[in-house]
């Protein structure tokens, strides 16, 4: 079946293929200029950008129309692949290499201003960038509105773009939160929230004997599929796969926090000179 390209697809691929066009720019003047990104974060970006392309192409869109599960795998891949890579890939810093000196000057000289500087430690404090993930995602879930993004594309976008802008939120504010390495032990217990809150809600699909989402019912009746089963696997995604996912950036976390720990207290005992 040949996917059919709508306007919102076109966008979203565009922004993108731009992102990514900027981004390798923004790393050439960098080493022409003698600056330095590490290889895991160029990596890390890569592969987050690569998920998200994956996960918003026209076949993966028309896919997710007919199945709750391959929806919930896009939702996935959008939320604990693509972005906690690109936070952990650091691509301000290239991207504002890209532009020209002037433009660069006066948007970094605007990103160090008291307001924005203040709106986004607010936005991304763990607790705040914590409950907006947390309702994005139970709010979209809900039947009505989980039912209407899939029948309408703006609205599919907007769900979308609030997976994304809440995930990056979230993970921005545990690996580069106000308090640094000093809180990865605090942000290691956000993850365990979220693995704890998404996880009932897979198991809620997971554990299923009915179709919660008539739409989906009735596609996949249409296509001789059982529903229930569909919603079960959309549930195993949510619960295992993710908790998988949050479960490795959590210990990543945690060892973060011992190491930064122990450094602190070998400073700590260090015998002061005062010759």
């Amino acid at each position: 079946m040949t996917p059919t390209w709508s306007l919102w697809d076109s966008l979203t691929l565009a922004a993108l293929a731009s992102a990514a066009i900027v981004y390798a720019i923004g790393m050439r003047r960098m080493r022409r200029g003698g600056g330095h990104v590490g290889a895991a974060e160029r990596a890390s970006f890569w592969i987050g950008w690569t998920a998200l392309v994956l996960a918003v192409t026209p076949w993966m869109d028309q896919a997710v129309t007919l199945s709750f599960s391959t929806h919930m795998a896009q939702h996935e891949m959008l939320m604990l692949i693509g972005a906690p890579l690109l936070v952990v890939g650091r691509p301000i810093v290239p991207w504002l290499f890209a532009l020209p000196e002037s433009l660069r000057l006066r948007a970094g000289s605007w990103f160090a201003a008291a307001g924005p500087r203040t709106i986004w430690r607010w936005l991304t404090a763990p607790l705040v960038a914590w409950s907006a993930h947390g309702a994005a995602v139970w709010l979209w879930h809900a039947p009505i509105l989980y039912e209407a993004a899939v029948s309408h594309e703006a609205l599919h976008a907007l769900q979308h773009a609030t997976f994304v802008g809440t995930s990056i939120l979230f993970w921005w504010g545990l690996v580069y939160g106000r308090y640094g390495r000093a809180a990865y032990g605090a942000s290691a217990f956000y993850v365990f929230m979220t693995m704890v809150h998404t996880g009932l809600l897979g198991a809620l699909f997971g554990l299923s004997t009915r179709p919660y989402y008539p739409l989906y019912r009735d596609r996949a009746n249409d296509m001789h599929l059982d529903p229930v089963y569909d919603q079960q696997l959309a549930g195993l995604y949510m619960w295992i796969p993710a908790g998988i996912v949050l479960t490795t950036f959590g210990l990543a976390l945690v060892l973060s926090w011992l190491s930064e720990s122990d450094r602190r207290d070998r400073g700590a005992r260090r015998p002061v000179n005062f010759r």
